[in-house]
């Protein structure tokens, strides 16, 4: 009997907690749109404080070895996360409607500033011509480049409605839109950068509704470019080939990974310390940039790596909450470009650190060194918010037909 009544506890227990969970996800995704503002602002908030913190920890070394203050790249990080904030903030007011009709100005803008890169205006940084210098201050188009085709593709799509079910309709003129930029980063040798936009367009092209088919074209399309833009560049076949068999030619272009995996290695549970770690000391390449999750691995430990992956968690859900519930094709199409791009590239860049994927070089949102990749993602945060502020449709009851007694009174 005691066993029965066992079971039936345990039986009871688990349905509550099914039906707890249900009436979760339920709220999650049918409650008020306004949650994924606060979702957002807090998440997106906290990753870029804690971005701030870790470049002010992993770049100090290479700052005083430069002869600068240890601060310096705290400095530009903290001011360049301030003025994104506050855009964020006011980007977040914008009518989703001034988008829209903005949407092919943007383009044009960014296009103009790739096309500077190779100009005398243009900047070679490790290998890749991706930045233009201005009264002394360098900036990347390319990150401009992300928000402004996200949008444009979002408008395109959108106003082309079921027409993009024809696959002729769905890559003309957004092919082309996407392909300009795309094309002018390959040629400045960034090819990670090139492989994000690649997964904003894939992203536009399904939440617009366009054949399956399509995909395993375009799959194949790109697979053939990227392995053309790997065997046309001997450092990109070293970092395959050390990434597959654990060999490592004359760059020794494994030494970023192992490194990397070392550092996350030493963190253990709980990390060495804030600010303590050693691996910072020219040992990581690019403790500050590419391979910073590595340092909050080294110094947070598993703890600060798993915090991390929770805020873009949290991030991710709150823009998935805004593609459910888009009445809109154009913020639907859009949301997903972003929360693509963001995530995705978290994606590739941890999974770069981890040794999941080859070395590809690119920033992690919210918490790389970088100016123009902060801005430019607070500012696409800023996009979405906006939408999350979107009037609700007012549901009219429909009306009661009226009784004859009612019309005699």
């Amino acid at each position: 009997m005691t066993q029965v009544q066992d079971r039936a506890g345990l039986a009871r227990t688990a349905r509550g907690s099914l039906g707890g969970a249900r009436r979760f996800w339920r709220a999650l995704v049918d409650g008020p749109l306004i949650h994924s503002y606060y979702a957002l602002a807090g998440s997106v908030l906290l990753l870029t404080a804690i971005g701030i913190m870790m470049v002010l920890s992993a770049s100090a070394v290479e700052s005083i070895s430069a002869q600068e203050s240890a601060y310096s790249y705290f400095v530009k990080q903290a001011t360049f996360g301030g003025i994104g904030v506050v855009l964020m903030f006011a980007l977040s007011f914008v009518p989703t409607a001034w988008y829209r009709r903005g949407a092919t100005g943007l383009l044009v803008l960014a296009v103009l500033l790739l096309m500077l890169v190779f100009t005398p205006l243009g900047q070679e940084i490790n290998g890749n011509r991706n930045w233009i210098v201005v009264g002394g201050q360098t900036f990347q188009p390319s990150e401009a480049a992300k928000l402004a085709v996200a949008i444009w593709l979002a408008m395109v799509l959108a106003r082309q409605g079921d027409a993009v079910r024809d696959w002729r309709q769905a890559l003309w003129p957004s092919g082309l839109g996407i392909g300009i930029p795309a094309a002018m980063i390959v040629l400045g040798d960034d090819v990670g950068t090139a492989l994000v936009f690649v997964l904003i367009y894939g992203a536009a092209l399904f939440f617009a509704g366009a054949p399956l088919r399509l995909f395993a074209i375009a799959a194949a399309g790109a697979a053939l470019v990227g392995t053309l833009a790997v065997v046309t560049a001997p450092h990109r076949v070293d970092r395959i080939t050390g990434w597959l068999f654990g060999e490592c030619g004359a760059t020794d272009a494994c030494y970023q990974s192992q490194q990397g995996l070392n550092a996350l290695a030493s963190g253990g549970w709980w990390g060495v310390g804030l600010g303590q770690s050693r691996l910072k000391y020219n040992y990581v390449p690019e403790a500050h940039n590419d391979y910073i999750f590595s340092i909050i691995g080294e110094e947070l430990g598993l703890l600060g790596t798993v915090l991390i992956l929770a805020l873009f968690a949290v991030m991710a859900l709150a823009m998935a909450r805004v593609i459910l519930r888009a009445r809109s094709g154009f913020v639907r199409i859009a949301t997903a470009c972003i929360v693509t791009w963001l995530v995705g590239q978290a994606f590739i860049n941890i999974g770069m650190v981890t040794g999941v994927l080859p070395v590809i070089g690119v920033p992690l949102p919210f918490i790389s060194y970088g100016g123009s990749s902060l801005l430019m993602s607070l500012a696409a945060v800023g996009v979405v918010m906006s939408f999350t502020r979107l009037p609700r449709r007012i549901q009219v009851p429909t009306p009661r037909p009226r009784t004859p007694n009612e019309d005699r009174a």
